[in-house]
Formats: structure tokens, C-alpha cells, sequence
């Protein structure tokens, strides 16, 4: 995990303003969480990030955490990955549940999300072809329980799948707050492609 400081505001907002979606801002802890993928990414690596951003007393906190966007290797090869579309933010279409009803995660229960369809089982991701919007389980969740993970092979089939068990648990508690200060379970997230 990174903890980022910056004098002005931060800069990962300003891209999101910039690609014309909504920061949430007129509220602490009103959590703004964005994923970050790598241009220039290795596949089978863990070389993306997530990003949560919220104000508390008026300062803005932000953490990092080493993720995946992206399908593994093993999905790949099977042909028909999903891959979340990028340059998009998804409004309201995470909230707190178990991935696949083993642990606790984010989870696709809000609105829908696009993803474009891997087709061919190579080990290459295939961006803007075959796009379809709906409810594909397309979660926020960890690799292993135990340690962090090198490389991504099983863990997604196109979720946004954080490295490190401790940070997860640490993503998990900051989207606790914004339940508990605000009351609000449905959360947000916006895919950016570029570091």
C-alpha cells in the first residue's frame, strides 16, 4: 500500500474530472475508488492500482494498493476473458457481499458494467472488441488469504483483484467508514487506462 500526499488536489481526481465523470467530494468519507491500469502492463502481473480517495475534516486521504484490472493468464487461454472496459466509471455497482460467497469484497450488485469479450486464447488482452454491458461478477476482491501474490493465473477472470491480503483488508475498511459515517452501501468505480 501507498499513502500519497500532495500540496493541490490530487491529481488522480483531476484525471477523473478530466475524463468527464463525478468526484465525490461535498462530504467526508464519500469514497472515491479508481482503478488505474498499466499501458505498458506485463500479463499475469500485478502491475495495476486502485486508489481510494475521500476527505476527513476536509483533507483529502489517499491510499494505493498494487492490483490487477486484468484477466489472468489461465483465463486467457481459455478464450471468452472478460475484460472491464476502460475510460469508464461504473455508478453504483459495488457494494459490500461475498465473492463468490467465500469472503467479504466488493461485488457487482448495483448497476451494470461493460466489459469487451477475449476471444481468441491467446495470452494477450484484447481491448475494444466485443463489448456487452450486464451482471457478470465482476468484483473488487483479493488474491490469496495468506500472502502477497506474484502472479495473477486463477484469481481473476476479469475482476479488479488486489496483490496483498493486508491491503485488501485495509480497502475494506476504508469503504466500511463511508457505511458507517454516511450510510451509504453502493459504491463507485472508475477505470482509467494510463499510470
Amino acid at each position: 500500500m501507498r499513502i500519497l500526499t500532495e500540496e493541490a488536489y490530487p491529481s488522480i481526481l483531476q484525471r477523473v474530472k478530466d475524463a468527464g465523470f463525478v468526484v465525490f467530494e461535498s462530504v467526508d468519507y464519500d469514497m472515491n475508488i479508481i482503478g488505474e491500469r498499466n499501458p505498458n502492463g506485463e500479463t499475469n502481473k500485478f502491475d495495476d492500482w486502485i486508489h481510494i480517495l475521500y476527505l476527513e475534516d476536509g483533507e483529502w486521504n489517499w491510499h494505493a494498493f498494487l492490483c490487477t484490472t486484468d484477466a489472468g493468464k489461465y483465463w486467457l487461454n481459455n478464450g471468452n476473458t472478460a475484460i472491464l472496459v476502460h475510460n469508464k466509471q461504473y455508478r453504483g455497482a459495488y457494494m459490500i457481499g461475498k465473492h463468490r460467497g467465500q469472503y467479504k469484497a466488493l461485488v457487482q450488485r448495483g448497476n451494470e458494467v461493460c466489459v469487451w469479450r477475449d476471444r481468441n486464447g491467446d495470452s494477450v488482452h484484447d481491448y475494444g472488441q466485443n463489448e456487452e454491458c450486464g451482471y457478470f461478477g465482476i468484483n473488487i476482491h483479493r488474491a490469496s488469504a495468506v500472502s502477497q501474490t506474484e502472479n495473477v493465473n486463477k484469481y481473476s477472470a476479469g475482476c479488479q483483484v488486489i496483490a496483498d491480503p493486508s491491503d485488501f483488508d485495509q480497502f475494506l475498511s476504508l469503504c466500511d467508514l463511508q457505511i458507517e459515517n454516511l450510510g451509504v452501501d453502493r459504491f463507485s468505480y472508475t477505470l482509467l487506462m494510463g499510470l
